[in-house]
């Protein structure tokens, strides 16, 4: 499905991550990788899992650094020649602003949520627009807390929705350029960024009680969601929020 395409994949912690799941997809469908890692104390980790994937490309980048960001896509540039997707699994607060309630946000926590988990979307798919000479797929990570309040949640709601938005607003600006931008709304999953959030072991009985489909989402079923909204079968989709969630978004009570 993905021959001869290549991509790059912005936040694989480790193995358990959303990202890794999307890039095991991408892979077996015969993309070739780019990743990035965030700082060294990751590096291990990325090296590690991507050691068997031919003609993988590892760099470090963070987002929120325009020279890093800048050397990244010319590195992807002179291996690659071109890009076909950019998946963007990157968000963070600072761990004090998802407890408690959401007035006590201080502004440093506010902004770095911001910074990290939404402007970082607009930063990476402008640069990597003019590596996407044939059109492209750019594809973001979300969550309900964006529409919903979820408690503890707090900051990081804002910043989805301000992610979700930013999706709309980008598939805009760029569907001229023949790129699509595109968001998938997971369900709650045991990641290394999840744990951060207060009761999560709660908000997974939770979700697995009242989802229709009477389970939690599994983050390969995320990444098969990721792997379609960058080939050529969502070629008529942009600008959407798609929910993998098992149909808990669906539910009133």
């Amino acid at each position: 499905m993905l021959q001869n395409k290549t991509g790059i994949i912005f936040g694989v912690a480790n193995k358990r991550s959303i990202a890794w799941a999307t890039a095991q997809a991408l892979s077996e469908a015969g993309a070739r990788l780019a990743f990035t890692y965030q700082s060294e104390r990751l590096r291990e980790n990325v090296e590690a899992l991507t050691r068997d994937m031919p003609d993988a490309l590892v760099t470090e980048c963070d987002a929120t650094q325009a020279e890093q960001v800048a050397e990244t896509f010319a590195r992807v540039g002179e291996k690659f020649n071109r890009l076909d997707f950019l998946v963007h699994s990157i968000a963070y607060a600072p761990r004090e602003a998802l407890e408690g309630e959401y007035l006590d946000t201080t502004r440093d926590a506010f902004l770095t949520a911001l910074e990290v988990s939404a402007y970082s979307l607009a930063s990476l798919a402008r640069a990597a627009a003019p590596l996407m000479t044939e059109g492209g797929s750019i594809v973001t990570m979300s969550y309900y807390g964006a529409e919903k309040v979820v408690p503890n949640y707090n900051v990081m709601g804002i910043a989805k929705a301000a992610l979700e938005a930013s999706t709309r607003y980008l598939a805009a600006d760029l569907g001229k350029r023949n790129i699509r931008v595109n968001a998938i709304s997971a369900g709650p999953l045991n990641t290394l960024s999840a744990r951060g959030v207060s009761n999560l072991g709660s908000m997974l009985k939770h979700h697995a009680e009242r989802a229709p489909l009477r389970r939690n989402v599994e983050a390969r079923e995320v990444g098969n969601t990721a792997l379609f909204l960058c080939s050529p079968l969502s070629s008529g989709i942009t600008g959407e929020v798609i929910h993998v969630d098992c149909g808990y978004n669906i539910m009133a009570f």
